[in-house]
Formats: C-alpha cells, structure tokens, sequence
C-alpha cells in the first residue's frame, strides 16, 4: 500500500447533459487516475472526459446489485485514494453538495487524512426545470423549497402555500408517496405539477398534470430514473418556455456513416437540434501500397517544387502529416507555399496543426468548388507552375483536369487508400434494418455503398438525408427512398436540412392532433419530402 494517499477531488457531474460539466470538473476528469462514479454518471458519460485506461469504481451498487448507502461509498473512496497515484475524482450526480452524502464522503478522507477538493456542478434542482421551460421563482412565487422525498421527516405543511414552488426529489416510488403527502398536508389538489424523468438529456420526458392527478397516472405510467417534481404555478410557464423538448430532432436517433474523427462537426450540430447520433465508420483509411511516390511529393515540398498544395480532406491533412512527423519535419516546411483546402473541416484540420489555408471555397466545398476559386496559372505573378495534390486512392479527376486547364501541372499523389470498413456488431445491423434510427445522415456515395454492404438497407421508415444529388442518386440506385436534400455540400447544412424536416414532421403532428414525432415511433411510408 502507498505511504502517501492520492487526493479526492469530489466532483459534480451536472443533471446528465455531457454539456453542462463544469470546465474545472472536465479538467480534473482528464487528469484522473481513477474515476469513482454515482448512480447516473455512467460509462456512457465518462468517455467523453478520460481515456480508456482510467480505472472506473461503481460507487452506486455493490457487487450483489444492492444500492450502497453513503458510509459504503465512503469507505470505498478512501480504499481508492489509498492505493491510486495522484488523483481520484469522486464524480456525483449533479452537484456534490446537494443530496449526495458529500458530507460523510469528505469527512471519512478528513478522518483518513486524504486531502481533498470540492467541486460544483450544476444542481438538477434547477436545471430540469429549466430544460422543462419552468423558472422556479416568478412575480407569482415567493418561495421555493426544496425536498427530498427520502426524508420521512419532512414537514410538508411548511409547503402548502399557493405561492410556494416546491421541487422534490427522489426515487420514482418517493416521488409519489411525497406528493401524496405534500396533498395530504394541505396543498390544493388542483396545484400544476410537472414530473420529469432522464432531464436536461435527449432523453427527457415532462409531463404536466395537477397534484391531485398524479397518484392515478404514476400508477399507469410509472416513472423512470432519474426524475424529478416541481410543484407550483411556476410549472403554467412551460407552455410558452418549453424549449428543449420542442427542438426539431429531440429525441431522433441518427446514423453517421463516418469515421470518428471525421464526425465531429455533424454530432456536435445534431446536439444542438436534440438528437443523439451513432458514429458507424463505413471506410478505414490506409496508408497507400507503395509510399514512394508520397515520399518523393513531400521532398518535392521541402525542395520547393511547389507553388500550391491542395487538401480535399482531413485524411489528406493527417496522411501529410504523418509523412512529416516520419521524416523528422514540422509545419515549417510550408514556409513559402499556398494552401488550399476543400472546405470547413480540412480547414480546421490545417489549423489544428498550426497552418492556416490561402484558400477556402466560400460557396459550395466541394473539388468543383474548390476548382472556381483556384486562381489561373500566371507566369509573371507564379514563380513555379507546379500543384501538389495528396489525395485518396478513389478521387475523381475533376480537380485535377480542372487546374491542368488553367495552366497549371499537377503531381496527383495517392496518400491514402479507402477501404471498406468491417461490419458494425449485429445489434446495430439489426437497427439500421428494423428502423430503429429515426435518420441517417449520407455525405458521400462511398458511405450510401459502404454502409448498405456492410449493414445493409436502412428501414423504409428511416428518414434518408443527402449531402448533394451525386449522392442522392446513388441512394435511389440502391433502392432508398432520398428525404432531404442539403442546400449545399457540407455536413453542417446536411444536419440544418435534417432540422427542417423535422420541423415539417413536428407541425405535421400538430395539426393532426398527434404527440408522436419520431420517424422510429411511427412507421409510415407516406413521407413528405423536404429539400432545404
């Protein structure tokens, strides 16, 4: 055992979206040698903060499956600040200091002489209603109290006043005994309640009701954890301030045929419009069978054979890079020559390397793109004649045709090969094929061919979103039915036009007197197309 124990940084995870963490709990979690976590901080959650070695402790059941009570959750942070390195995060649901037995954590490290540090997060006492539309305090609410339905000495006569908002916590089952008890108390059974179960995540379910109509509708509808109660007029307000469950995807499940690396930009967007999104690469990018000839191309750009080097994507970038990383090179080597890239991201992925591109398409990012922007070969005004182009194995010969017939030569080098990816795990096979993601996003024809060779077809009710009409067309050639259409050749636009169409569901349901807006709720094949 070690002499000299690690230290405990008691930590706030926040109500449950990733987006809410604090910046000092994310840096802690990057910093952890082992992470011990509550009852909703999943794995799920933590892979977005700490690498794959991290060691996870589950401090919200034991090995038999019972929920631990706090003094066993202590005793199991000072086992694990005892023998790890440097630093051991206690990640708590929500924040630290608001029922969560920090006290008897800290005080079992103050009592072991651990040092420790307290972190907070963000409270789901305020922020599931506030991703529910309901500000707890008002000109109508002169109070809130807070309660944990756990307490069996509460004295819920304290809260019958109309003009308090209550807000419970608690067990679905001590949910419902509270509020029957805040009723029995005294509080007028026509008092607006909204429950809400799995908040501030895409997940989120509210439902709006009077207190005295909610021991007959949990009992048909139980709630699922975690959830939450708020009590009071202030709930009226969610009609006019829902905001999070009234976005244009909340709650999709969308299919991204792409690499990880390269999927970034569209996840991040479909966030923000409430949808969740699996990543299932459909390539895997390989170095070229013979290096020679990229071996020669990065000589060439040292040597200064050069004018322009030409990126049409991030691989190229990284293929690049790696080439310099091997032959002892840096981003120096650029000095004096233009950069060119197809669009956003092969931009950002200059820029994460320290170079920023002369040339970005503004309009449509895309070779063709690309090509109108690229200015003509001018011997007065360019020293060298001469482009590199580091591209993939199946690029089309579009740019490299048209930049010949502007003047200017090209060394069109293979830096990477695209090959199809293995088969993603039956369970995801088996979702693609019985409709179980409401849409899946295509950005070019290899992930429509990729993806229904190793998945197979999407289900007919599977909304089917296309970057541009080359790929558009290559989906109706393999027998799926196009949905959307981006406005233009980016992944950005290719979520927006998703968004659009889900708007047109959304109001489509409304006017119909129908609460399902999900492709995956509802199986139709009536589907209006959409093209943004």
């Amino acid at each position: 055992m070690k002499s000299t124990p690690a230290t405990v940084a008691f930590v706030g995870s926040g109500p449950g979206d990733p987006g809410l963490i604090t910046m000092r709990a994310a840096h802690l979690l990057r910093s952890a040698d082992v992470v011990v976590i509550d009852q909703v901080a999943r794995e799920g959650f933590l892979e977005q903060f700490v690498d794959a070695d991290v060691e996870i402790i589950d401090a919200g059941h034991g090995e038999a499956g019972q929920q631990l009570t706090h003094a066993s959750r202590a005793k199991l942070v000072v086992k694990a600040a005892k023998q790890a390195q440097r630093l051991v995060v206690r990640l708590m649901d929500g924040d630290p200091a608001t029922f969560n037995g920090l006290a008897e954590e800290a005080r079992a490290c103050a009592k072991a002489g651990i040092p420790f540090e307290i972190v907070p997060g963000v409270s789901s006492v305020s922020a599931v209603p506030a991703y529910a539309g309901i500000p707890l305090t008002d000109n109508a609410s002169r109070g809130l109290h807070v309660i944990s339905a756990a307490d069996t000495k509460v004295d819920w006569k304290a809260s019958v006043a109309d003009d308090i908002t209550v807000v419970v916590l608690g067990s679905p089952q001590r949910l419902a005994s509270g509020l029957a008890a805040l009723q029995a108390a005294g509080r007028d059974p026509q008092t607006p309640v909204a429950l809400t179960q799995r908040g501030t995540t895409i997940e989120q379910k509210t439902r709006t009701l009077t207190l005295g109509e909610v021991a007959a509708a949990l009992a048909t509808e139980p709630l699922d954890v975690p959830a939450i109660a708020v009590v009071g007029r202030a709930v009226e307000s969610r009609q006019q301030l829902s905001w999070w469950e009234s976005k244009p995807l909340f709650g999709w499940k969308v299919l991204v045929p792409r690499t990880k690396d390269q999927a970034g930009s569209m996840t991040d967007r479909l966030m923000e419009y409430g949808a969740a999104s699996d990543i299932v690469p459909t390539i895997s990018v390989e170095p070229p069978r013979t290096p020679q000839q990229m071996e020669r191309a990065i000589k060439g750009v040292v040597t200064g054979r050069y004018e322009w080097i030409g990126f049409t994507s991030a691989n190229a970038v990284r293929a690049v890079k790696e080439k310099f990383t091997e032959f002892g090179l840096d981003a120096r080597a650029f000095a004096g020559l233009k950069i060119a890239a197809v669009g956003g991201v092969t931009a950002d992925a200059l820029r994460e390397w320290g170079l920023q591109p002369d040339l970005v398409p503004s309009g449509e990012q895309s070779a063709r793109g690309l090509l109108e922007e690229w200015p003509d070969f001018d011997e007065l005004l360019d020293p060298i004649n001469r482009v590199f182009l580091p591209r993939a194995d199946i690029a089309t010969d579009t740019l490299v045709a048209g930049l010949q017939e502007i003047g200017w030569e090209v060394d069109d080098v293979t830096a990477y090969r695209t090959v199809r990816a293995a088969p993603p795990a039956p369970e995801v096979r088996e979702a693609i094929k019985s409709g179980k993601f409401d849409a899946v996003c295509f950005t070019s024809s290899s992930t429509v061919r990729n993806l229904v060779g190793i998945a197979g077809k999407p289900h007919a009710s599977t909304v089917v979103a296309c970057i541009g009409p080359a790929t558009a067309k290559t989906a109706e050639e393999h027998g799926l039915r196009v949905d959307v259409l981006a406005a233009e050749a980016s992944a950005t636009a290719l979520v927006d036009a998703l968004a659009d169409y889900g708007r047109g569901l959304a109001l489509a349901a409304e006017e119909a007197g129908e609460s399902v807006r999900r492709p995956s709720q509802k199986r139709t094949t009536g589907r209006r197309k959409v093209k943004a």
